[in-house]
């Protein structure tokens, strides 16, 4: 019997279902002795041990005061907090899940168990974290925001726009001469390019494509300027035979030659009913195309040829450039016969030939020009005060400068040494881009009607047109403003 006995006690110690009697204390039991041993009874040596083995969450300081000890500000990790009442209100909750369901809670329910708990059970979350996160340290930046930031692009925020370097349709211009002072290309207001080659001028209808020959010279005899009228239907054409002649394009008839100066026509421009000439004599002569005596008037002030010529577009000033590295600018012919041929300013800074000359036609007193060869710089002028306001290095010669209104920047073609164009943004003078292409120097440079494409001839004998200036789409056109004034009566 007593060999039974002791196999029924090695089975029982095997099958492990009995309490172990001297096994130690489990973690859970000491953490309950402690928890009730604080708070029943005085501190024991044991649980003073266990105390102390934390660090304490205050410091002591002089005269036995005690400081807080600082939390540590910014980390990259948020550690929640999470007291007792926490962990027994999710306890009841999981317990809660696997008894039946019972009636709704009422009103005074739910208040008593808001004013009990601190928030309603019905609605508790289990594991509910309290506390918010520490706010990051001065500084401090999250490379992982970039990638995982949702926040989309505020509209404001404008994208750079395309610009593309490749000419947009390349033109052939064979004889075009390559004379650096003379004007051999204009955009008309509806739309046609007028080029002089040599002795012909052809013009180019952009919409349709189609091409018509003008009017031809003798073949001793060259072009040696082109200007269109401001509504597009005259064209003025400067002759190496010191005459300007006037044409029709509609009909493609001459309607008179005007003679007047002694060597050729280099430049012209412009006001309503007054053509202005320049001539390689140095002088600039005004004439009323309405009447028979057009020559009213004589500019004397450049010593050489006049090579740029641009009236305001408000008609009350005439920039010209000379040969001579003279910039004047003129008063309008609405002022009397004697103040009008004594220039407003003399402006001498260039050490060059100027030849480019453009008005901004957002700031009327504003005047830009650009020197040749030894001068390179782009420079611009307040009339009114005639000082300059600020200048450029372009390293390189300016043959023609255009403002853009669509962007409000500026563009300059220049010869030698880079034979390009460059679009800088106004009045910073950053370069927005720079159009390559060319295998010659640029002579002239046009602007379409629209303001969004640019015409650039050079003496590789090509015309080449770049679109570098599209209106955004999405801005939008301000809307017409009703009035009764242009109500229709029924």
């Amino acid at each position: 019997m007593a060999q039974f006995g002791f196999e029924n006690d090695i089975h029982n110690v095997l099958k492990l279902d009995m309490p172990l009697t001297n096994a130690p204390m489990a973690r859970w039991q000491r953490k309950a002795t402690a928890s009730t041993s604080k708070t029943t009874g005085p501190v024991s040596p044991g649980s003073r041990s266990l105390s102390t083995s934390k660090t304490p969450n205050k410091t002591p300081g002089k005269n036995g005061k005690t400081q807080s000890t600082p939390s540590k500000v910014g980390g990259d990790r948020y550690i929640p907090t999470r007291n007792s009442n926490q962990m027994d209100v999710a306890s009841f909750l999981l317990s809660k899940e696997n008894e039946p369901a019972e009636a709704q809670p009422t009103e005074t329910q739910k208040a008593w168990s808001t004013t009990l708990n601190g928030y309603d059970l019905e609605e508790a979350k289990i594991l509910h974290l309290s506390g918010k996160p520490l706010n990051a340290p001065e500084g401090y930046q999250n490379n992982l925001k970039v990638l995982y930031s949702q926040v989309p692009t505020p509209a404001s925020i404008k994208k750079s726009r395309y610009i593309s370097t490749v000419p947009e349709r390349i033109l052939d211009a064979p004889d075009i001469r390559n004379d650096f002072y003379l004007h051999l290309m204009d955009w008309g207001p509806r739309n046609i390019l007028a080029v002089a080659l040599n002795h012909t001028v052809y013009l180019w209808d952009a919409p349709s494509g189609c091409i018509v020959m003008l009017m031809k010279l003798q073949p001793d005899d060259y072009i040696s300027s082109v200007s269109w009228s401001k509504d597009g239907t005259f064209l003025a054409v400067g002759t190496s035979d010191c005459k300007v002649q006037l044409w029709n394009v509609e009909s493609q008839k001459r309607l008179r030659s005007m003679a007047s100066h002694t060597a050729r026509i280099s430049s012209l421009s412009w006001n309503d009913h007054i053509l202005s000439s320049g001539a390689k004599s140095g002088h600039i002569h005004h004439h009323d195309v309405r009447v028979a005596e057009h020559h009213v008037s004589t500019l004397s002030g450049h010593r050489q040829e006049v090579c740029g010529l641009k009236w305001s577009p408000d008609g009350r000033f005439l920039a010209s450039g000379g040969n001579d590295n003279m910039v004047y600018v003129w008063p309008g012919v609405q002022e009397s016969i004697v103040n009008m041929q004594t220039p407003v300013q003399s402006l001498s800074e260039h050490q060059a030939a100027v030849k480019a000359l453009a008005w901004c036609p957002w700031q009327s007193n504003i005047l830009a020009s650009g020197g040749g060869t030894s001068d390179r710089h782009i420079r611009i002028w307040n009339v009114n005060s005639g000082s300059c306001v600020s200048s450029l290095d372009t390293h390189s010669q300016i043959s023609s400068l255009l403002f853009v209104p669509n962007y409000k920047e500026l563009v300059s073609s220049h010869g030698f040494a880079h034979d390009n164009i460059i679009i800088w943004k106004y009045p910073s003078f950053s370069k927005v881009a720079e159009l390559e292409g060319h295998e010659g120097r640029v002579l002239n440079m046009s602007l379409s009607p629209d303001g969004t494409t640019v015409a650039s001839v050079a003496a590789d004998e090509t015309v080449r047109l770049w679109n570098c200036f599209e209106k955004d789409p999405v801005k939008k056109m301000p809307k017409p403003t009703s009035s009764f004034i242009h109500q229709p009566i029924r």
